[in-house]
């Protein structure tokens, strides 16, 4: 018995299939993939579909290509993966999400024998996969856990500074020029990045049990990485502030006192953001008459 299979059909198929895949699980790790990534990782993995039928030689090896190009390779060029426990993280959410979407077709195949015909050529595999994809992503978290420790690396020139963090809802301060989410560092960090950090200062205004209302000064951070669950994100130009009553005096996460309270609103899908105000070409932004109406 012999099969024709159309090289483009099947392409087709693997592409927006692979892209459903890689959609689901970009947004259940933090959006780590931008756009073009994610596209061109779904084209990777619908070429990874089409080598055990185009290369020559044993079939083992045939499937082995088509793994390593259709699923490690989609994986590698869609994320930034920066470990290998983030690339496991990876694939175990790529293969609990194919999981799905390969029951959800079998079983209405199954339980519906007069659509076979349907549900098995490319518009019925792409509508039932389509169909997965919003169930799936109406249901699925695309928010990371709240009051979760997490490890995070504040980089700031040739500094790499490593500490104990905490994503905490009941963090929500902001950066009043910006509107920018700021993070809370306990006030030996700062001391540790004092010299390296950028130049000036923002002031940034809060309100907390026991203390009606209070200033922090707010600091730019080049870049912070942050780790969860194994997956990585990066995020440039963060804003820092030290706490001047501690933020945690446990011990935990492997005998390391928290010394960062993270703004979840980090992690959120960025809107289009205000730029940064020059509040008359000041270095320092202070509670004085000349400074700008939003800083206090």
């Amino acid at each position: 018995m012999q099969y024709e299979l159309y090289a483009d059909s099947l392409f087709l198929v693997n592409f927006v299939m692979d892209l459903y895949l890689l959609l689901l699980v970009n947004r259940s790790s933090f959006r780590t993939a931008t756009p073009g990534r994610l596209l061109l990782g779904a084209a990777l993995g619908g070429i990874g579909g089409l080598l055990p039928y185009l290369l020559p030689g044993a079939v083992f090896l045939k499937m082995g290509a088509g793994i390593a190009v259709g699923t490690v390779g989609m994986l590698l060029t869609a994320f930034p993966v920066k470990s290998f426990r983030m690339f496991w993280k990876l694939l175990e959410k790529l293969i609990l999400y194919s999981f799905c979407m390969g029951g959800a077709l079998l079983f209405l195949i199954r339980a519906v024998p007069g659509l076979r015909r349907a549900l098995t050529g490319v518009f019925g595999i792409l509508g039932v996969g389509g169909i997965c994809f919003l169930f799936l992503r109406r249901r699925g978290s695309g928010n990371i856990q709240k009051e979760s420790l997490c490890r995070a690396v504040l980089l700031c020139r040739e500094m790499r500074l490593e500490v104990t963090g905490l994503i905490d809802s009941g963090n929500t301060l902001t950066e009043p020029v910006s509107g920018r989410p700021v993070c809370i560092v306990s006030e030996s960090v700062l001391d540790s990045l004092k010299g390296k950090l950028p130049e000036g200062c923002r002031i940034v205004p809060y309100h907390s049990i026991g203390k009606s209302r209070g200033i922090l000064e707010g600091y730019l951070l080049p870049e912070l990485l942050v780790e969860t669950d194994g997956i990585v994100r990066s995020f440039s130009r963060v804003w820092i502030a030290a706490s001047p009553q501690g933020i945690s005096e446990s011990e935990d996460a492997e005998a390391e006192s928290v010394k960062m309270i993270i703004n979840p609103a980090l992690f959120e899908e960025r809107k289009k953001e205000r730029p940064d105000k020059r509040q008359n070409e000041r270095t320092y932004d202070t509670e004085s008459g000349t400074t700008g109406k939003n800083a206090v």
